[in-house]
């Protein structure tokens, strides 16, 4: 199973007639990706990488039967098109773009509220399904199909999460990167339990960094949990000075009074295994795992 996207999700992309949209659909497709459509306005009626175009989602939508749009738009678009997404309902919108205004995320926030379209990121490479689906800007060739949920609010480390998992001779259920903004869509505590109601996670490997709230808000529901499957986390920032702020938006915002110690320390509480190192990662796997290395 998997968490989000499987091979059964049907996608479309917002904004496909652009350049890295164009790039990253074509990948996304030779991954095996169920694309349905692209979504442009104005270009309705075209066809762009063997996929018809529509002018809105829900146009798309109704032809296609999509439940999941990934967003290949400008920052200044991201609201009104995480808007389309959730008038058409999608399950799921995923949103790459970096740099969207804190004043658009609070009403896209407000448009999520009461919608069941979940939205990943923006910020985010994206969710991969491994040799199931792909939504964003993962490279593909370094995941393989597993039981270990991979989520991450740092977008490179999910990388080294990722090899961490096979360095235990594992592999991923499903990867998700958050994003690295002050405000995102998807967080910590609910990836936390959709892997948990995933049957075939065995184990969850967490990247936190610097900034915001994120981890601490996820060990006290972890705490809380009476069935809990293990986690393994990483805190990014441990040698920057106490109050030092990083350019991380959450970081801003917190003015560097959140050490990435007092992130450990809250989740080793939990009951979490916390590493000092990312590349200790598949030792503690290997433990949750001995026979299989």
């Amino acid at each position: 199973m998997s968490i989000f996207v499987n091979k059964e999700t049907r996608v479309i992309c917002q904004g496909i007639t652009g350049t890295q949209a164009t790039f990253h659909v074509r990948r996304s497709l030779d991954y095996g990706t169920k694309f349905v459509s692209g979504v442009t306005p104005g270009k309705g009626g075209e066809m762009h990488l063997g996929l018809p175009v529509f002018n809105t989602v829900k146009e798309a939508k109704a032809e296609t039967g999509a439940n999941a749009s990934v967003l290949y738009v400008p920052a200044a678009a991201v609201k009104s098109a995480v808007r389309e997404a959730a008038e058409a309902e999608l399950d799921l919108a995923v949103c790459i773009a970096d740099g969207v205004p804190i004043k658009d995320m609070l009403e896209i926030k407000e448009i999520l509220k009461d919608s069941p379209t979940r939205l990943i990121g923006p910020n985010t490479p994206g969710i991969i399904t491994p040799g199931q689906a792909r939504l964003g800007i993962f490279p593909e060739n370094i995941h393989n199909p597993g039981a270990i949920g991979v989520v991450s609010r740092s977008s490179t480390l999910t990388y080294e999460a990722v090899l961490e998992t096979k360095r235990a001779g594992q592999g991923q259920s499903t990867v998700i990167g958050l994003g690295d903004d002050m405000l995102i869509g998807i967080d910590f505590v609910e990836a936390i339990e959709r892997f948990h109601a995933d049957e075939e996670t065995r184990a969850i490997v967490l990247i936190g960094q610097l900034g915001g709230t994120f981890e601490e808000v996820a060990a006290k529901y972890y705490k809380e949990l009476t069935c809990k499957k293990p986690i393994i986390a990483f805190v990014a920032g441990n040698a920057v000075p106490f109050g030092h702020k990083m350019g991380y938006a959450g970081d801003i915002i917190t003015n560097g009074h959140i050490s990435a110690q007092d992130k450990k320390d809250a989740m080793e509480d939990a009951g979490i295994t916390v590493v000092d190192k990312i590349n200790d990662i598949h030792i503690e796997l290997a433990k949750l795992f001995p026979s299989e290395c």
